[in-house]
């Protein structure tokens, strides 16, 4: 079992860029590289199932955390090292958090901001010292990342929690960049 593991936040769909999906295997793949295991949410659809795909062919572990309401739906992803059926989304999400020791956030749609807003919020107001980042793809972020510098610049976001938020558009700067993070104890 790998000794540190990441939750990794995407979307059930693909997304309309082939850059998505290049870059949720290239996560992936440098995730096994480093012997960081992935929690995410159990599905075998859209980037979820991608990048995990990614993970068990580069020899990495992959537990899933999928809620019964979806599991029913024959979304789960059958492959993994283990997966953990849940009663519900909150479930779901405290689960994934307790098993993690860092964030990291791909392209995807509600579901995925909200999990990434949550772990960050918590982080803010110290609950956890777990890095959060997000992963750049093609961009696809940095509209969010330019609305929470103005945020910032308008009084309701702290520059200490803006700053609990790594961004890169690669994942090896991403990961890098989660290392650089003042957090003992939780450094990749």
């Amino acid at each position: 079992m790998a000794a540190l593991k990441v939750a990794v936040y995407c979307g059930s769909a693909s997304g309309s860029h082939e850059g998505f999906a290049r870059e949720a295997r290239h996560l992936g793949r440098c995730l096994a590289d480093a012997g960081i295991g992935m929690v995410y949410g159990g599905a075998a659809v859209g980037l979820m199932g991608t990048v995990a795909d990614a993970v068990l062919a580069a020899g990495g572990e992959v537990v899933g955390v999928l809620p019964q309401h979806l599991a029913d739906r024959e979304i789960a992803h059958t492959g993994l090292t283990r997966l953990q059926i849940v009663p519900d989304m909150h479930s779901r999400k405290a689960l994934m958090a307790e098993l993690s020791d860092a964030f990291i956030a791909l392209p995807g749609g509600f579901g995925t901001l909200e999990e990434l807003f949550e772990v960050l919020t918590w982080a803010a107001i110290g609950m956890h010292r777990k890095p959060v980042g997000l992963l750049n793809s093609c961009e696809y972020y940095t509209p969010l990342l330019d609305f929470l510098g103005q945020s910032g610049q308008a009084g309701f976001i702290r520059p200490d929690a803006l700053a609990l938020l790594h961004s890169h558009h690669q994942p090896q700067g991403l990961l890098a960049a989660m290392r650089l993070q003042r957090n003992p104890g939780y450094t990749l």
